[in-house]
């Protein structure tokens, strides 16, 4: 296993080129095709990912520590298996998609203008998350922690109260159908 420090990968295709196994500190990827790559047990910290397409990668025991992610692509992750201790992402204009946060800990987490259809946040603890201007259709929360999360500017959300707990989260008076769906009702302005 190597160390990586303060590295730049650009536009590397690691669907040809195997992705090596070590610890990657303050490296930037941008641009790079890392689609169904193993990246088991390989260590991220301090990491950027620009413009990259993620999407089937495989996490086991991963380690994501301060690594944040803009503009990728990042479909069918399992974030449930990588390494849950001090797991500190962030997303900015992501395609997270029919991804996985199973009972993950991933407090004050910041999804930005993100895309989040079908993803899984069942037993997940959210405190203080943002999801800042994000589309989360179809996304499942059941038994999920969201005190003091902030969903004001997002939409398309179903979040049931009685299954979940939502003290102090913030909500906007557009979105709080959401909150109310279960029962379907019809509301109007």
């Amino acid at each position: 296993m190597e160390d990586f420090i303060d590295g730049v990968f650009d536009k590397v295709d690691f669907v040809n080129t195997p992705f090596k196994k070590g610890m990657y500190e303050n490296c930037r990827f941008t641009h790079c095709d890392l689609s169904n790559a193993d990246l088991s047990y390989i260590q991220f910290i301090d990491c950027h990912f620009v413009s990259c397409n993620l999407s089937l990668v495989k996490l086991v025991e991963t380690v994501f520590r301060d690594v944040h992610f803009r503009e990728c692509k990042l479909s069918g992750l399992r974030w449930d298996n990588c390494n849950a201790f001090g797991l500190t992402i962030g997303f900015e204009g992501c395609a997270i998609t029919f991804c996985s946060f199973y009972q993950r800990k991933i407090r004050k987490t910041m999804f930005k203008g993100s895309q989040l259809k079908g993803t899984d946040f069942t037993d997940c603890d959210l405190t203080s998350a943002v999801f800042d201007g994000c589309d989360l259709a179809d996304v499942k929360f059941e038994h999920t922690v969201l005190e003091k999360a902030d969903l004001r500017t997002s939409y398309n959300y179903s979040i049931d109260p009685e299954m979940n707990r939502i003290k102090n989260a913030r909500f906007s008076l557009a979105g709080v159908s959401g909150l109310l769906d279960k029962y379907d009702i019809v509301i109007s302005e």
